[in-house]
């Protein structure tokens, strides 16, 4: 791949140019070229416009016995794009431009025209000059003159504008002024609008939540009232029981307020989970007490304990009162129980 961008070529020692055979090719040969088209110009047999740009194939060939300081002079050969007419046009290179030969006419001819007159104008003038200074002088106060002329007609013109067009620019003030005054309280009403929509906005929005957090605190103090007037769930366990315990001990117990662990565990001696927790002591040998009549003591068996364990049990029962508070007096049960089976 290397050698495809070599520039240079090996020349051998021998090398000798002058040997290389010379082709003898005629002077007026054209080559092929591609160039754009480098002036608007109009086809003369069909009409067809070619603008400036447009991209040939053209044939390029040497004029003959016609150069410029030594300069050659080329001459190009295209087809209109339209009727293959061929147009011909070749360097100036005098004007730096091209110079349109036959086949068609170049557009905006006429300012090029006007220009070159005016150039040729200047050209004979200062040639003029330089060799007669009474025409500078001349030259010099026809050019015052004139410019005097220009800006006099300048100056009426002004005068005449000025005649004609009367302004009141206070009004004109006035009125500026009066319309940015109604543009500043248009834009003051329509934020006052805005700023109260906003607000009714806002209201409403305050109104809505109140009104959901006042049925929220209403449906919440309902469940209040209804848990506070329901019993707790723990009730369950001494609701069952039968509140009147009165007669089951026979020297009335007192009734002793229910503490909370008793409330929501249930009494000890109770038929409960924790009644079977409980065990009466059995007693001994009972002793005689003198009495006007005299009983034989005998042994309590453990089926005679049985109604008085059963009494203490009903006598340890919870007590509900009026004011909704439950007594309970254990060792006050197992006292009167033991005092009546002595007796």
């Amino acid at each position: 791949m290397s050698e495809r961008k070599v520039l240079n070529k090996y020349y051998p020692p021998d090398f000798d140019p002058s040997k290389i055979p010379k082709l003898k090719l005629p002077k007026d040969r054209q080559y092929v070229v591609r160039l754009m088209a480098p002036f608007n110009m109009r086809c003369k047999t069909c009409g067809e416009y070619i603008y400036k740009g447009k991209k040939f194939n053209a044939r390029k060939e040497t004029v003959q016995n016609e150069t410029y300081m030594g300069l050659p002079i080329f001459r190009f050969y295209i087809k209109c794009t339209r009727c293959l007419a061929e147009i011909t046009f070749k360097t100036d290179p005098e004007n730096t431009d091209y110079a349109m030969e036959h086949g068609a006419t170049r557009n905006f001819q006429a300012e090029k025209l006007l220009e070159e007159e005016e150039k040729r104008i200047q050209q004979e003038r200062e040639e003029e000059e330089l060799n007669n200074p009474m025409k500078v002088l001349e030259n010099r106060t026809k050019d015052s003159k004139l410019e005097m002329e220009v800006l006099e007609n300048l100056q009426e013109l002004k005068e005449l504008n000025q005649r004609q067009a009367l302004v009141d620019f206070e009004g004109m003030i006035d009125q500026y002024r009066e319309m940015e005054k109604r543009e500043r309280e248009r834009e003051k009403e329509e934020d006052e609008r805005e700023m109260k929509e906003m607000l009714e906005r806002a209201l409403v929005k305050r109104l809505r939540e109140s009104d959901s957090d006042s049925e929220t605190e209403e449906e919440s103090s309902s469940k209040q009232s209804d848990k506070s007037s329901s019993d707790k769930p723990t009730d369950i366990l001494t609701a069952d029981k039968p509140t009147e315990a009165e007669g089951a001990s026979a020297g009335g117990a007192k009734k002793a307020k229910v503490e909370s662990w008793e409330r929501s565990v249930g009494t000890l001696g109770g038929k409960g989970a924790l009644g079977s927790l409980v065990v009466r002591k059995k007693p001994a040998v009972t002793v005689s007490k003198p009495s006007s009549v005299t009983e034989t003591a005998a042994p309590i068996s453990q089926t005679d304990s049985k109604p008085a364990t059963t009494d203490s049990t009903d006598a340890s029962k919870p007590v509900t009162t009026q004011n909704g508070s439950s007594s309970l007096s254990l060792l006050g049960a197992y006292s009167d129980s033991d005092s009546n089976d002595s007796e």
